[in-house]
């Protein structure tokens, strides 16, 4: 089956951070469905679930630094929870990682936040632009598919903590 990555990447909305997403992920891999070859779909699919996958030599180097991002940003807000608990970091640590003092930064003004919401929507946007970097130079390929399918989910979690039904929790974090 050919991939039809023109059509396909052309017929999607622009996603932007501050803004809503314009469909999930389920339909995201709908539309992708016929579009691209199995392999590729099931890679797309596994975005969710398999991030282990994401470290592994057959991963496409997008999900690979992207993993690596990851783990280095975790690491470091690990880093400064250990700081600030005064015990050794080194049993929360995962690797790879690739230190970076602009991840140290985006963890640490996170970490420093008062409120939770805001430091994850630091956290959030650091990634958003991380993906925005990756996604350079690929404009009708397989790797924009995969960043457009982590910025969705970025955008997904973003979209159900602003449904959430404020009043109820609130209530039961007051009443637990």
């Amino acid at each position: 089956m050919p991939a039809y990555y023109v059509y396909l990447i052309s017929s999607l909305p622009f996603l932007s951070f501050s803004a809503r997403p314009p469909f999930g992920f389920e339909e995201f891999l709908a539309r992708c469905r016929d579009l691209i070859p199995e392999k590729e779909y099931r890679m797309l699919g596994g975005l969710r679930e398999h991030r282990e996958f994401f470290l592994s030599p057959r991963a496409p180097a997008v999900l690979r630094e992207w993993a690596v991002f990851e783990i280095t940003l975790r690491n470091e807000l690990a880093r400064a929870r250990a700081a600030r608990k005064k015990t050794d970091p080194a049993r929360f640590l995962r690797f790879p990682e690739e230190p970076r003092s602009e991840i140290s930064h985006v963890a640490m003004n996170a970490y420093r936040s008062v409120s939770a919401l805001d430091a994850e929507k630091l956290l959030d946007g650091a990634r958003w632009e991380f993906l925005e970097g990756l996604g350079f130079g690929h404009y009708f390929d397989f790797e924009f598919l995969l960043v457009y399918g982590l910025k969705l989910m970025i955008l997904e979690r973003w979209d159900k903590v602003q449904k959430a039904d404020k009043e109820r929790l609130l209530e039961e974090a007051v009443l637990n």
